[in-house]
Order: C-alpha cells, then sequence, then structure tokens
C-alpha cells in the first residue's frame, strides 16, 4: 500500500479514530488596523478608569503536535486560540483580566475590569511597584528567522517522515520500541502600552524527537534523540535534524547499552558534552539567577535560590573559575527564547550573568529592575530592565521567565574535544539528558544521561551504564578546569519549562561548549534485586 494511501486509510479512519484527535479554530483574522483600534480603545479605558500604566496583548497562538509508535499514529493534535489580555497598575498595584471576546465593548470592559482587580489589590501592598524606564517602539515588528512556515507542510510528509524514522531504528537488530514526534509552535503577538509602544510578532518553534528502547531478557535500555534539540526555527529544522539516517544510530545506542558496563560508584573526571550540559545550566546556573526566585516570590514551583541575601552575592560570590562566562541573551538565531521584543515591550539586551567567574548580574524585568538599582549604579549601568518578561499565552499575565542563558566558549584558543578527554586519566564522558532532580533552592543536585562511555589515560573507551552525578552547584562549577572552543559549541533546549501558580510553561535554549570537570562523585543508578 502507497504511503499516500496508507494515510488516508488508516490515519484518516482507523488509527486516528483511536488517537487523541483536537481540531478546533478560533475567531476569523482581524487586520492590524482592528487590532489596533482595539488597542488603543483598552488602553483609553484603562486610563480613564485610573491606571497609572496599562499594556495589552492580543495574542493567536496555533500548536501542531504529531506522534507514533512504531507503525502506527498514536496522537494527533491541531488548535488554534486567540484573546486578550489587560494588564494595569493603580497605586503600584497590578491587575489583570483577559477574554476570548475581540469586540471594542468587550476590550473596555476587560480594562476596567483590570483596573478595578489592581485597586483592590492595593489595599494589602507591601511595597508599591515601581516600573523602570523602557524606550518606546512605535509600529515595530519582529519575526522568527525560519525559511519554511510547519504549518504550510503537509500532514502526510510529516507522518511519512516519522514512519520511515521508526522503520530505520526497528531495523536494527535488538531495538524494540519506538516513538516519534513533532511538535510546532505559532504565536502571532500584538502589544501596546500606554507609553506609546505597539509592537506585532510572529515567533516559531519546532521539536522532533525519537525514543528507541531495546530489550534483552529482562533488561531494557532507552536512547532519546538528544543530539536533536528543539529550536525557534521552522520545518527546515525538521529535515535538518535527518532522523531517518540517524535513527539507527540512536537504535545502536540503545542496545550496545544492554550489555554496557555498570559504573563503579566513585570519585571521576567528567567530560560532560553539550547535549547533556545545557540541563546542569539551565538548573544550577539559569534558574537561580532569576530575581523573582531570589525573592521568594517564586517558591512553590520549583523553590527559590541559594542566592541570598542579594548583597552578599552580586559581585562577591565566585561561581566558577576565572575563564567562566555566563551570557543572557535574546537574540541568537534559532534559539529558543529569541525575541525582537519581550511581553513587556522591551528590545533585550545580552548581559553576563556571571563575569570571570563572578556573579555580575540577575534576570529582571521592568518590575524587577529597580530592586537592583543600587548596584546598577554603582557599576555606572543605567536601571533597566533585561527584557525578561514573557507568557505563554493571552489568557496568562506576564511575569520574569528566563532568557536564552549560555556559556561562553574558551575566549582564548579553540579548545577541542580531544584535548579535554586528553587531559583525564580516569573519567566518563556523558552524552545527553536523562533524569534529575534538584533541591529548592538550586544547590544540591543529582543528573543522569543518555550515553556513557569510560576514559582511560586520554581515551575514550567502552560504553557505560547506571551513571549519574551528584553536585553542589559552587563546588561542581569551580571544578571546572578546561571550557572547549567555539568549534565545539552547541545549543540546546528545554522546551517546556514550567513556572508560576497557574503554571505557565516556557521555552529556552542554553548553548555551551564541552567542559571537564574534576573529581566529582558519581552513583550507579541500577535496580537492586
Amino acid at each position: 500500500m502507497k504511503r499516500r494511501e496508507f494515510f488516508l486509510r488508516s490515519a484518516g479512519g482507523a488509527a486516528l479514530a483511536l488517537a487523541p484527535v483536537r481540531l478546533h479554530a478560533a475567531h476569523a483574522p482581524l487586520g492590524e488596523a482592528d487590532y489596533k483600534a482595539l488597542t488603543a480603545r483598552a488602553l483609553d479605558a484603562a486610563r480613564r478608569a485610573g491606571a497609572g500604566y496599562a499594556d495589552v496583548r492580543i495574542s493567536r497562538n496555533r500548536s501542531q503536535s504529531i506522534s507514533t509508535r512504531e507503525r502506527q499514529i498514536t496522537g494527533f493534535d491541531d488548535g488554534e486560540t486567540l484573546g486578550f489580555g489587560v494588564r494595569a497598575l493603580v497605586e503600584g498595584a497590578w491587575g489583570f483580566a483577559a477574554s476570548r471576546e475581540l469586540t471594542a465593548d468587550e476590550v473596555e470592559r476587560v480594562a476596567r475590569s483590570a483596573v478595578s482587580q489592581a485597586r483592590a489589590s492595593a489595599a494589602t501592598l507591601r511595597r508599591r511597584v515601581e516600573l523602570a524606564p523602557a524606550e518606546v517602539h512605535r509600529d515595530a515588528t519582529w519575526r522568527s528567522p525560519i525559511q519554511t512556515d510547519p504549518f504550510d507542510v503537509p500532514i502526510e510528509e510529516k507522518v511519512d517522515l516519522l514512519l520511515r524514522a521508526n522503520a530505520a531504528a526497528l531495523g536494527v537488530r535488538g531495538a524494540r520500541f519506538v516513538t516519534s514526534s513533532m511538535f510546532f509552535l505559532r504565536e502571532e503577538k500584538t502589544f501596546a502600552s500606554t507609553d506609546g509602544s505597539y509592537i506585532t510578532q510572529t515567533i516559531y518553534r519546532s521539536y522532533p524527537q525519537m525514543n528507541v528502547t531495546a530489550v534483552a531478557g529482562n533488561d531494557f535500555q532507552t536512547r532519546l534523540s538528544t543530539d536533536v534539540q528543539p529550536m525557534g526555527l521552522g520545518y527546515e529544522h525538521v529535515r535538518g535534524a535527518r532522523m531517518v539516517e540517524n535513527a539507527p544510530r540512536w537504535a545502536e545506542d540503545a542496545v550496545k547499552k544492554l550489555t554496557a558496563r555498570a559504573v563503579e560508584p566513585g570519585r571521576y573526571d567528567l567530560v560532560l558534552l553539550p547535549s547533556h550540559l545545557f540541563l546542569t545550566i539551565h538548573e544550577s546556573i539559569a534558574h537561580p539567577t532569576e530575581l523573582d526566585r531570589i525573592m521568594g516570590y517564586e517558591a512553590n514551583f520549583a523553590g527559590t535560590s541559594f542566592i541570598y541575601p542579594i548583597q552578599d552575592y552580586l559581585g562577591k560570590f565566585r561561581y566558577g573559575p576565572a575563564n567562566l562566562n555566563i551570557q543572557a541573551e535574546r537574540s541568537a538565531p534559532g534559539s529558543l527564547a529569541t525575541v525582537g521584543y519581550d511581553d513587556e515591550g522591551v528590545r533585550p539586551d545580552e548581559y553576563l550573568i556571571v563575569k570571570n567567574g563572578i556573579l555580575n548580574d540577575l534576570q529582571t524585568t521592568r518590575e524587577q529592575a529597580p530592586l537592583l538599582a543600587d548596584w546598577y549604579r554603582q557599576q555606572g549601568k543605567p536601571v533597566r530592565s533585561h527584557g525578561n518578561s514573557y507568557a505563554q499565552s493571552w489568557s496568562d499575565v506576564q511575569f520574569q521567565r528566563m532568557p536564552n542563558v549560555n556559556l561562553v566558549p574558551n575566549p582564548e584558543r579553540d579548545v577541542t574535544l580531544d584535548e579535554l578527554v586528553g587531559g583525564v586519566r580516569d573519567g566518563i564522558l556523558i552524552e545527553g539528558r536523562g533524569s534529575y532532580s534538584i533541591d529548592q533552592q538550586r544547590f544540591n543536585a543529582q543528573f543522569g544521561g543518555q550515553v556513557f562511555h569510560e576514559i582511560k589515560n586520554g581515551k575514550v573507551g567502552g560504553m557505560l551504564k547506571d551513571v549519574a552525578y551528584q553536585m553542589r552547584t559552587p563546588e561542581f562549577w569551580n571544578a571546572v578546569d578546561g571550557i572547549g572552543g567555539r568549534s565545539s559549541y552547541f545549543v540546546g533546549g528545554s522546551f517546556n519549562d514550567g513556572k508560576g501558580q497557574p503554571s505557565q510553561s516556557n521555552a529556552v535554549s542554553h548553548g555551551c561548549p564541552p567542559v571537564r570537570v574534576r573529581k566529582i562523585n558519581v552513583i550507579n543508578t541500577g535496580r537492586r534485586e
């Protein structure tokens, strides 16, 4: 049976009948003139009701996911949502209201509701909100640098690619199960504020992935396609992932793990590849330098931060060696948090969270930047937001979310992976993200991976399994004695980074080269009878 015929018969009939399917449409598209008129009405209504500041976001989000297992389609979801939210500042307190009904009367009603909510909240304030200055951007536009809109690609082509990749993985002896999927998101945002900004943006994200399971006797091992990361790109990212060509390699890794030697617990030098290291950066550097966690505003969802009180850490705390530099940005083409403007209308800047090993700056929004005013003045810097505000949809209020947080490659020369490995007598090479856990202050953690190889006398040897390392954040980063160069730089990403209550999801990338870390405690995670 031809694949197109298979899709029309199976996916359109039996397969999709068994799969979770969600097909729904939002409102008919409005024109730019309509959006301008509606945002102007909302802002005017907020001002007339007493807001000192207000902003409005209209957002149309379309998402699509396709999932398969072996020779079957197991899920298909294509949905779109459209609505708007108004945020108002009254007497130093925030109010927020939202609606999916885009009419003149409704935007005015919602704006007044946001103001009423803010006025009620003002009675319980402990500290009045002060907004850092922000540049006004009139009629600004931005679009993700994509080549092919994934929503223009036929479903048949996407399903065909996933099923061919599955077949390629199952062609490896010992590979028993395989799942694969694609996820796409397009966000079309319009932002306007009483400051005078009016900004439109279109943001794309794409995520192809595969998981192969090999089985032998009572044992099974899995291999995730962690060398293919989610990106802020179009369908060209899926084609560039070459899933059909790479599937046999992922399957072979899963099979090899079945006979790999279990690691002996102890202290080892580790060489961490970027496909693994990005998650360690995410959890132990990026999250604890979010200012709302440090201040205790974010606590119940995944905790606060060990960086407290701020005056004891900022400009003083040694995060790592002198050549450790951690950069925050939202401008790298294809990275997940990359935008032209944040959800407060601020053009994000680039800054060093860690500079020459020392904690140098923190992630901020317009509301948060004044909390660091004394520090910025000491440094001769203006008090401004770094542009780290984001909301996952029109129905959610924006708040501080992580930018792309990257480990800067060795600035002196292009240190190679072979050179890092060559300096290890007894160690482990770790590739890919695995299971992990971290405490409520991002201080103590444990990380696994996907593929592990022993290193003996500067040479990569046989495969290991059941490997995880334990760390305390400052000790771990200060044990780094080798940082790779630009040629080994790779961008990993977290597609669904949760935060807040009610919870919101953010997507963020972390670029880095491989690093070498000395004498880290490794445990054996294997099951015990």
